[in-house]
């Protein structure tokens, strides 16, 4: 089980089932491509790195394989070393096969460094960016991982995140409700506390935006396939047994009622983005304090005022 996974009282708070969420990544390490909704989420927060002027020569890339930005890191910062940060050893050995360049590739003796890790290993710290596209809605312990996060950064340095809110699934959420059903999704954590674990945890102006996407279905059987493709159900209180044929087609007829006027069945994903940089540490006059290099120099840099984003 990834590190910040192990259960706890928070888990239950949030209705979110590690156990269920390590099964749900062991049938996604099968696929082979990660959902296309993280592709395309990736493709969207990569976008926002154009704002920020900062040039991290070390950047941390947390569940690089399931979050589909790899390829977007490598073209947004081709100097950068980069670290591949995999939940578990399915997803471990699939980041190793995609870190391989052929003998034949100019990248293989031009391109920037890229080492492949599990959450268990020892993380290098010093990173000036922590990217995580759509982990953090699957994680039992967000304020844990986000103090980690700012554990490995460089002072100055900033982390960059998004993930599933809670407007996720709200028209499948309202119809099991109706039918007196056990909750279809985990419980999702409000952009705003994000924003609070941040600020918690010692990062520095936090910025927190989100946005809802509608996708669309053919058919009931389209839109099930691509929700199990997306995870699952991670709910501790969803359905414990096996649900039978006739359940499976009254489900596919309830969800007949989410149809459009065109005939497509469409359910809303709420995305939350967020970044924040680490706050440089502040001296006290009179205190033995120790500060390394590197955040000495980002200490330096603050103090001129250098602008962080465009």
């Amino acid at each position: 089980m990834p590190k910040e996974q192990q259960p706890s009282a928070e888990s239950s708070a949030r209705r979110l089932d590690a156990l269920a969420v390590c099964a749900a990544l062991r049938r996604l390490a099968r696929s082979p491509e990660p959902p296309w909704l993280h592709a395309e989420v990736a493709r969207r927060m990569a976008e926002k790195l154009q704002l920020i002027l900062h040039r991290p020569e070390l950047v941390i890339d947390w569940w690089s394989s399931l979050g589909a930005g790899s390829t977007l890191l490598a073209q947004a910062y081709p100097k950068a070393r980069r670290v591949r940060v995999e939940p578990d050893a399915a997803w471990l050995a699939r980041g190793h096969e995609q870190a391989q360049r052929p003998w034949w590739s100019a990248e293989r003796w031009t391109g920037a460094p890229v080492s492949v890790l599990g959450e268990a290993d020892d993380i290098p710290a010093g990173a000036g960016l922590v990217w995580a596209n759509m982990m953090l809605h699957a994680v039992v312990d967000p304020t844990a991982l986000i103090a980690r996060w700012q554990g490995l950064l460089r002072a100055d340095g900033f982390v960059m995140f998004s993930c599933l809110g809670p407007g996720t699934l709200r028209e499948l959420r309202a119809l099991y409700e109706r039918l007196g059903w056990p909750a279809p999704t985990p419980g999702f954590v409000d952009m705003h506390d994000f924003g609070d674990m941040l600020v918690h945890a010692g990062f520095a102006d936090p910025v927190m935006d989100q946005e809802t996407l509608t996708l669309r279905w053919s058919n009931p059987r389209a839109l099930l396939a691509e929700l199990r493709a997306l995870g699952g159900n991670t709910a501790p209180d969803r359905f414990a047994g096996l649900r039978t044929p006739r359940w499976r087609a009254r489900l596919e007829r309830e969800l007949e009622s989410l149809a459009a006027p065109d005939g497509t069945l469409g359910l809303s994903f709420e995305v939350a983005y967020g970044h924040a940089f680490k706050a440089a540490p502040r001296l006290r006059p009179g205190e033995a304090t120790t500060v390394s290099l590197d955040d000495m120099r980002a200490m330096v840099r603050s103090s001129h005022g250098r602008p962080r984003t465009r």
